[in-house]
């Protein structure tokens, strides 16, 4: 009668309850091959040579005793089967197969032979396969699989162009232009107009006290004093009375100067407005508030140049030439007016850029490039007048004037530089926007008003887009950070 629980028998003639134990697979030995003494010289490493691609040495090989674990031998041979230098991926190594009789040369015994799986050479020794493209007639074994690149993070960076802007597979994005010995690109006008990533400013742009002033106010102020002029005409030409038409000059007098005051100190009382506005810590502000924001500039992937001086590694680049109009010569531009200087050519470009914060010591991106709004007061560093009879003196002018593919007539001209380069203190007005740990500074969506300044007797002033306000630092030597 059989029981109903398992049972077997050892080997000794036990009967024990239970199944058999399964048999344990026994792990694989690596066995070691003693390396050969090199004498400093790496061919003679064996495995460390193949790490570096160099060549082994067989000429000077040495003999390292019985090959133990060898494959099975066919024919009759004496003494101990021996095998000189260090074997090619010894054992331990299943990429290396060896397969077919090994004899041992001895007295009275046949030769070695030894048969390789897989296809030979013109010499007899296996082919080694390796994927991918070869130079320089090394095969170099790489382990592992390659990574794939980064995706695109969208975070700007300064450096060379290899640490520019990525495309939808990861790949650096190729950027027309030359690169220079700092990394800078090197674009010419109609690429950087052409890329997305730079904002134009035209002369519309600028501020001017003309087209800051309400056009209907202008109006209205002007019609005033015209029925004021009329009424004391009339009132001195009736009864002799020039009490009215005094009164009138007076205001108008006034009203003009005031005016004029404007026109000409304007930009300087907004400059002012700027630096006397106090600094905000970006620790504390709030997104959605309106900030002042100062600091050391750094470059973001789209670095520019300026177009005369060539100054590498710029954010924002301004080069305008201007001409003299005397009676009898050509305009430069269709509103060009006698006797004044109109402006014949203009390339300004400002591109988004990180700002160190002196506060908190904070680091924003300032987005003033893919087309955003931005109000430049920026000091220009050079200023070059040109007179016919000077012209000769200035290679570099008649050269930027040939690249420019402007002539160069017996005019009066002017040329006017400013750029703000790595390393520069500037100023920066705008809104405060964070998203998802990143601090950003954006155009406000409504203009800013600067209000009255009565001691200055300044109009109010609205300011469109992100402020932006540079010194003159041309003559300072910076650091880029």
């Amino acid at each position: 009668m059989g029981s109903r629980y398992p049972s077997h028998q050892l080997s000794n003639g036990l009967f024990v309850s239970g199944r058999p134990e399964q048999p344990k697979e026994k792990a694989p030995t690596m066995s070691s091959v003693a390396m050969p003494y090199t004498g400093g010289d790496i061919k003679k490493s064996g495995e460390l040579g193949k790490m570096f691609d160099i060549p082994m040495d067989s000429a000077k090989s040495r003999k390292s005793g019985p090959i133990t674990g060898a494959p099975s031998r066919t024919g009759s041979f004496a003494g101990a089967a021996t095998h000189s230098g260090s074997i090619p991926n010894a054992a331990g190594r299943a990429g290396y197969n060896v397969s077919g009789p090994i004899s041992s040369g001895g007295p009275g015994s046949g030769s070695m032979k030894k048969t390789n799986s897989g296809p030979l050479n013109k010499h007899g020794e296996p082919i080694k396969k390796s994927s991918g493209p070869q130079s320089g007639g090394a095969t170099r074994q790489n382990s592992g699989p390659i990574p794939p690149s980064l995706p695109a993070t969208g975070l700007i960076t300064s450096g060379p162009i290899s640490s520019g802007p990525l495309n939808s597979s990861g790949a650096p994005r190729k950027l027309s232009g030359s690169l220079d010995s700092s990394g800078s690109i090197k674009m010419n006008s109609a690429s950087i107009a052409q890329n997305q990533a730079v904002t134009t400013i035209t002369q519309e742009d600028d501020y001017s006290f003309r087209k800051n002033f309400p056009k209907p106010v202008l109006w209205l102020v002007i019609l005033i004093f015209v029925m004021g002029f009329i009424a004391g005409g009339f009132i001195l030409g009736a009864v002799h009375n020039p009490i009215l038409l005094i009164v009138v000059l007076v205001l108008f007098a006034v009203i003009a100067a005031i005016f004029i005051w404007n026109t000409c100190w304007g930009r300087k009382a907004i400059t002012d407005f700027i630096s006397c506005h106090p600094d905000t810590d970006l620790r504390t502000a709030k997104s959605g508030q309106f900030v002042k924001v100062t600091g050391v500039v750094t470059c973001g992937n789209v670095p520019l140049e300026s177009s005369f001086r060539r100054v590498p590694r710029c954010v924002y680049t301004s080069t305008s030439l201007y001409e003299y109009r005397a009676w009898g010569s050509k305009p430069a531009n269709p509103k060009h007016r006698h006797f004044t200087w109109g402006l014949r050519s203009l390339e300004r470009h400002v591109v988004d850029f990180y700002i160190s914060d002196f506060q908190s010591g904070l680091r924003a991106l300032v987005k003033t490039g893919s087309g955003a709004r931005v109000t430049p007061f920026v000091d220009d560093s050079v200023v070059i007048d040109i007179k016919p009879e000077n012209k000769d003196l200035s290679p570099e002018f008649i050269r930027w004037l040939g690249q420019k593919s402007l002539s160069s007539d017996d005019r009066l001209m002017r040329l006017k530089e400013g750029y703000i380069k790595e390393g520069s203190t500037v100023s920066v007005m705008g809104i405060v926007q964070r998203n998802d740990n990143v601090l950003m500074i954006v155009p406000p969506p409504e203009p800013i008003a600067t209000g009255w300044q009565w001691t200055k007797c300044i109009f109010p002033a609205s300011l469109e887009g992100i402020i932006l306000r540079c010194e003159d630092t041309s003559n300072n030597d910076v650091i880029p950070v």
